[in-house]
């Protein structure tokens, strides 16, 4: 690996560490192209690792219209998902464990059978054959005050800001996804609502992308792994004491409390 991106994968974990806002960096270190981005963001995971545990799967961000919208991108991006960020309802989370918290309100699958990599592009169902169970959820990112406009390759370099996804319970059941409605609470009143088929027009599609987008990296997707399809509506910046709860009809429920 270009010696430059492992330099960057060093100095972003240190600012994580040592809780800096994000400079856009990726062209600073040589990173001119997304494949430039993933070997950083490659790096700053194998770093991630010893920390945070082994992966346990993904989050794809940015494929709601919504979304693409409020951070000037007009593609997915993934991210990897580290053991202990996979998080259960009902956690509380420090404000100030981060920088700057935000949280997106998604369908998260787990996957059944391994995705590997083959010639043929992943069909919508090849990959809804392969999902057994889906679940409410809740990412949590740190945009360590980024500036909007975002810098995407610095995003994707970064780990696509993943700090977590709060699950509730999976179910092997579930209704047309792209019809269900998820609405989010918070203390108690609706603020916000959205469907499934606001990313991508079905929240399987974010997942047939991740698929083929490793597929084409000789990467599997792993049978037990799960992957959190993107936000159904806007980021939210919560507050300390602000108690976040969010529904999606015939899936279940998930919750959070924000502490200073």
């Amino acid at each position: 690996m270009d010696a430059r991106y492992e330099a960057c994968a060093d100095k972003l974990l240190r600012d994580h560490l040592e809780k800096r806002d994000l400079v856009p960096f990726a062209r600073d270190c040589g990173a001119t192209d997304l494949e430039g981005a993933y070997a950083i963001q490659a790096a700053l995971v194998e770093r991630l690792i010893p920390i945070h545990g082994p992966r346990v799967g993904y989050k794809i961000g940015l494929t709601s219209p919504r979304m693409q919208q409020m951070c000037g991108v007009d593609h997915p991006v993934p991210g990897v998902v580290l053991a202990s960020r996979r998080q259960h309802s009902g956690i509380t989370r420090r404000l100030g464990d981060l920088v700057h918290m935000g949280l997106e309100f998604e369908i998260c699958v787990r996957v059944g059978r391994d995705l590997a990599p083959r010639v043929q592009p992943y069909s919508l169902a090849d990959v809804t054959a392969a999902v057994s169970a889906v679940a409410p959820a809740f990412e949590v990112i740190d945009d360590r005050n980024s500036p909007y406009p975002l810098d995407h390759l610095s995003l994707v370099a970064d780990n696509s800001w993943n700090e977590g996804i709060v699950l509730g319970d999976f179910v092997h059941e579930w209704p047309d996804l792209a019809a269900a409605r998820g609405v989010v609470e918070c203390n108690g009143e609706k603020i916000d609502e959205g469907h499934g088929r606001a990313v991508l027009g079905h929240p399987f599609e974010p997942l047939r992308w991740l698929a083929n987008h490793l597929s084409q990296r000789g990467e599997t997707l792993r049978a037990g792994e799960i992957v959190s399809t993107g936000s159904l509506v806007t980021t939210r910046f919560p507050s300390a004491g602000e108690r976040y709860r969010f529904t999606v009809d015939g899936i279940g429920t998930t919750e959070m409390v924000l502490v200073p």
